[in-house]
């Protein structure tokens, strides 16, 4: 325990010579169980379990709640971060290039790079050293990915992508796929409603013709994309995304957006073409937003928001269309209301009925 508090920085007491194999929940821990205990709420907890060591909240009796020892962090949440990768077993990848796996004689493969079974490196594409590349995964030819990348398995990096250092990717994540860009010979009925608010889509039947994406995607350091997630290709220029951004699984980012640094998008969020999000913004889960939009650093959008409009910075959101988040939240509560309102008036008309026919 006196190990993990020291690489943790953090202060201990009691007994740090007990030994820690893992991390478990309080009522569950067993006694070489480090139990989480961030708050006060799992005293009770504490009390079911078999564990002699814990994190604890600031301030907590360790020694009341019957352990031989305790950590105590600044911010215990923040810990679970630094706990779970020095714990974290992994995916028993092997080292080395696996003789599946099929790696043009073109690519550059830097030292310690680890490419699994069944996995295709293409043409001129570039592995940074000490890069995990797992089962099945497929790099593009021309492709570049930087030092230390973790790819799960069935991970595709389409040609031409340029990845930064420190990337994730969980299973089945795809970057570089054509954006979706289809366009007519003459005006659609698309185009006609969106210039008349809907009241006017009367056009000629017409076929769809593709518009290519020429521009690849650009990612920057420590960016980690979850499962099944899909970035575009940009048009002309690349799509991009910017250092220390997370995607969380089941995200869509269009063609030629631009993401800031440090954004968190949560499941299911959907970015159409063209939009350009600032730095440090936070999308809730199902956020959609609409094409050609702005939306302002530090901008924090509710679950399930649909963001039809420039959001400026520092701005909180709810709702469909998406509003100020204080605003919608009293557009909530009236809705509630509404049904006693209509009682009421209903009531009232009643009266007044017949109070007209009494006169």
């Amino acid at each position: 325990m006196a190990d993990i508090a020291s690489a943790l920085g953090a202060d201990f007491f009691g007994d740090g010579s007990l030994i820690i194999e893992g991390l478990s929940e309080p009522a569950t821990a067993g006694p070489k169980d480090l139990a989480l205990a961030t708050n006060e709420s799992y005293s009770d907890k504490l009390a079911q379990g078999n564990a002699k060591a814990a994190v604890l909240w600031p301030g907590a009796d360790w020694q009341s709640l019957g352990l031989s020892g305790a950590i105590f962090p600044l911010r215990p949440r923040f810990l679970m971060a630094v706990l779970t990768e020095k714990l974290d077993q992994g995916q028993g990848f092997q080292s080395g290039i696996h003789h599946s796996a099929i790696v043009d004689p073109t690519a550059e493969i830097g030292p310690d790079v680890s490419i699994g079974p069944l996995a295709i490196v293409a043409s001129g594409a570039k592995l940074g050293a000490g890069s995990v590349i797992g089962p099945q995964c497929y790099i593009g030819a021309d492709a570049e990915i930087g030092p230390n990348a973790y790819l799960r398995e069935q991970v595709t990096i389409a040609a031409r992508v340029i990845i930064g250092a420190q990337f994730i990717a969980q299973p089945g994540a795809r970057i570089g796929s054509d954006g979706f860009s289809f366009v007519t010979p003459e005006k659609s009925n698309v185009e006609a409603a969106r210039e008349s608010l809907g009241t006017n889509v009367a056009t000629s039947a017409q076929a769809w013709s593709r518009i290519h994406s020429l521009g690849a995607v650009t990612i920057g350091d420590d960016v980690e994309v979850g499962a099944n997630s899909c970035i575009d290709s940009g048009t002309i220029r690349p799509t991009e995304i910017g250092n220390g951004t997370k995607l969380d699984n089941l995200v869509h980012i269009g063609h030629n957006v631009v993401i800031g640094r440090d954004c968190l998008l949560c499941g299911q969020v959907g970015i159409a073409g063209s939009v350009k999000i600032g730095n440090n913004v936070v999308l809730g889960g199902k956020v959609g937003v609409s094409d050609n939009v702005f939306v302002g650093d530090n901008v924090v959008a509710g679950g399930s928001s649909s963001i039809l409009t420039n959001v400026p910075a520092g701005r909180a959101v709810l709702g469909y269309p998406a509003k100020k988040m204080d605003t919608e939240i009293e557009s909530y509560k009236a809705l509630r209301r509404l049904p006693r309102l209509m009682r009421d008036v209903a009531a009232l008309k009643k009266a007044i009925s017949k109070s007209d026919t009494s006169d």
